[in-house]
C-alpha cells in the first residue's frame, strides 16, 4: 500500500506527467485517432521537458549570480527560492505535503465542475510546494497529520481556483482569448501588475514591442539578443564590483571572470529560448486537447498553465518587467538592511518568471508605463511576502531560504494568523469560509453574466411599449 502510494505521488508530483495525461483524457474525451492521441500526448510531455530543461538551464546560470550579488553587497539574509525551502520541508513533513497536493487537485477539478471558476491547474511543482508549506502551516498550528491533509487539501483546492482566476482577465487582454489561464504560486502579484497598469495612465498602444529602433539597431528586435544582451551586461557589472578573485576562486572554477560573465549571461538567453519553445509545443497541444475535457467532465474547462506561457506575447516586455521588479527587490532589501529586519535577498529566479510575467500583463493594459510599474508593484509584494511569512513556519522560518511567490502569502499568511489568532478551530472557520466565498462569488459572477445578456427583440420591443416601462 505505502509503495503503491509513493508512485501515485512521484507520478502526480511531476508536471510533465500530469500536463500529458490532461492532454490524453482530453484526446480520449475527443474520441480522436489512436495515432493522434499519442502523437498529442508525446508531444505534451516533450514539450513540457523542454520547458524545464530552459528553467534548470536558467537556474543553473542565476545560482552563482545570486552568490556572487550576495558577495557584492555584503548581505546575509533569507534567499527566497521555493526549491531551496521545500527540501526540508518535504524531509520532515512529505507525506502530508503529497497527499494535500494529490487531494487539493481533485478538490480543484470538483471547484471547477460546480462553481464558475473553471480553472484546472497544471503546474503541479508549484501546486506541491504550496501544498508543503501549507502541511508546515497547519501541523506547526496544532492539527495531526490527517488533520491537516484533510484541511490542507481544501485550502489548496480553493488558492489553485482563485489565483488563476483573477489574472484571467488580464490574461485575456494578453493572448486576446479566453482559452488558456495562468496557473503559478505568483498569480496574486502578477493580477496586482494589471490592476496597477490600468490605473497608471498608461496607453497599451505604446508597447514595449514597437520600441523606435533605429536600423542600425534592428538586431535588438529579436528576443534571443535582446535577452543576451541585457543580462550580459548584468552579469559583466556585478562580476566586475565582485573582482577576478572572488569570481575565479569562487565562481568561475579559475575561468576568466570577464568570460564567465559572458557565457552565463549566454546560457541564460539559451534557456529563455528553450522556454519558448517548449511553450509553444504544449500550447499547440493541450488546448485543443482541452475540448474534451471542456465538453465532458468540466464544461468550459481552461488549462491554467505556468508563468513562460505569457514570454511569447512581448518578449520584450519580459525583460522590462524583470528589470523592474529585480529594482523594487533591491530598493526593498536596502529598506529592510535599514530597519534591522531580516534581510530577503532578491530571488533572481522569482523576479523574473513573475516579474517578466507582470511586465508583459502591464504591457498589454498600460503599454511601457503599465509594464515599468505593473512589474514594480510584484517586486515589491514578492519582497515583503516573504519576510511576514518567516514567523508562521515554525522552525523552517529559522531556515536561509523561503517561500518567495505572492501565493504563499496569500494563503500562508491567511493561514498562520489565523492560527495566531484563535489556534486550530479559527483555521478551520476560515477555510470553510474561504469555500463559502467561492461560491458565492461564482454565484454573483453568474447572476452578473445573465443580467448582461442581451434580450430578444421581440421582449425588449414588448418591454420598451409597455406603458410606465420607463424605457
Amino acid at each position: 500500500m505505502n509503495s503503491t502510494l509513493n508512485v501515485l505521488v512521484q507520478v502526480f508530483s511531476q508536471p510533465a506527467i500530469l500536463v500529458a495525461l490532461i492532454a490524453l483524457l482530453g484526446l480520449v474525451l475527443l474520441k480522436k485517432p489512436g495515432a493522434d492521441i499519442m502523437k498529442g500526448t508525446l508531444k505534451t510531455f516533450v514539450g513540457f521537458l523542454v520547458l524545464s530543461a530552459g528553467a534548470a538551464v536558467i537556474v543553473d546560470s542565476l545560482d552563482p549570480f545570486g552568490r556572487m550579488f550576495s558577495e557584492v553587497f555584503g548581505v546575509q539574509g533569507v534567499v527566497p527560492n521555493n526549491e531551496a525551502i521545500v527540501g526540508p520541508v518535504l524531509q520532515k513533513y512529505g507525506t502530508a505535503a503529497a497527499l494535500i497536493f494529490f487531494f487539493g487537485m481533485v478538490v480543484n477539478v470538483v471547484l471547477a465542475r460546480v462553481t464558475r471558476f473553471k480553472y484546472i491547474y497544471l503546474s503541479g511543482h508549484v501546486a506541491l510546494y504550496q501544498s508543503a508549506m501549507i502541511a508546515v502551516i497547519l501541523i506547526v498550528a496544532g492539527f495531526s497529520t490527517w488533520e491537516a491533509i484533510l484541511w490542507g487539501s481544501i485550502a489548496e483546492a480553493v488558492i489553485t481556483t482563485i489565483s488563476p482566476a483573477v489574472v484571467q482577465p488580464f490574461m485575456r487582454r494578453v493572448t486576446g482569448n479566453d482559452t488558456v489561464a495562468l496557473g503559478h504560486t505568483g498569480g496574486f502579484g502578477i493580477a496586482l501588475s494589471g490592476l496597477i497598469a490600468s490605473v497608471s495612465g498608461g496607453n497599451p498602444e505604446n508597447s514595449t514591442e514597437k520600441l523606435k529602433v533605429p536600423k542600425s539597431l534592428g538586431f535588438v528586435r529579436d528576443s534571443t539578443v535582446v535577452v543576451a544582451l541585457s543580462m550580459g551586461l548584468i552579469f559583466v557589472v556585478v562580476a566586475l564590483f565582485a573582482g577576478p578573485s572572488y569570481v575565479q576562486d569562487n565562481i568561475s572554477d579559475g575561468q576568466n571572470y570577464i568570460l564567465w560573465a559572458i557565457m552565463s549571461a549566454g546560457q541564460f538567453a539559451a534557456g529563455v529560448f528553450v522556454i519558448l519553445a517548449g511553450v509553444r509545443v504544449i500550447l499547440a497541444e493541450i488546448v485543443p486537447a482541452f475540448k474534451g475535457i471542456s465538453e465532458r467532465m468540466v464544461p468550459n474547462a481552461k488549462p491554467a498553465l505556468d508563468v513562460p506561457i505569457t514570454f511569447t506575447f512581448a518578449p520584450n516586455a519580459v525583460m522590462v518587467g524583470f528589470l523592474s521588479s529585480l529594482v523594487a527587490g533591491l530598493l526593498g532589501m536596502g529598506l529592510m538592511g535599514a530597519l534591522g529586519t531580516a534581510v530577503i535577498i532578491p530571488g533572481i529566479v522569482a523576479h523574473f518568471m513573475t516579474g517578466g510575467a507582470s511586465g508583459v500583463i502591464g504591457n498589454a493594459v498600460g503599454g511601457r508605463r503599465g509594464a515599468v510599474l505593473g512589474a514594480f508593484a510584484n517586486g515589491i509584494l514578492i519582497t515583503v511576502v516573504p519576510l511576514l511569512l518567516l514567523p508562521v513556519l515554525g522552525d523552517i522560518g529559522t531556515a536561509n531560504a523561503t517561500f518567495g511567490d505572492s501565493d504563499y502569502g496569500v494563503i500562508g499568511l491567511y493561514l498562520g494568523w489565523l492560527g495566531f489568532g484563535g489556534g486550530k478551530g479559527l483555521i478551520i472557520a476560515g477555510i470553510v469560509l474561504s469555500v463559502i466565498l467561492v461560491f458565492a462569488a461564482s454565484l454573483l459572477l453568474d447572476r452578473r453574466a445573465r443580467r448582461a445578456v442581451p434580450q430578444p427583440a421581440d421582449e425588449a420591443g414588448s418591454t420598451a411599449s409597455t406603458p410606465g416601462s420607463g424605457a
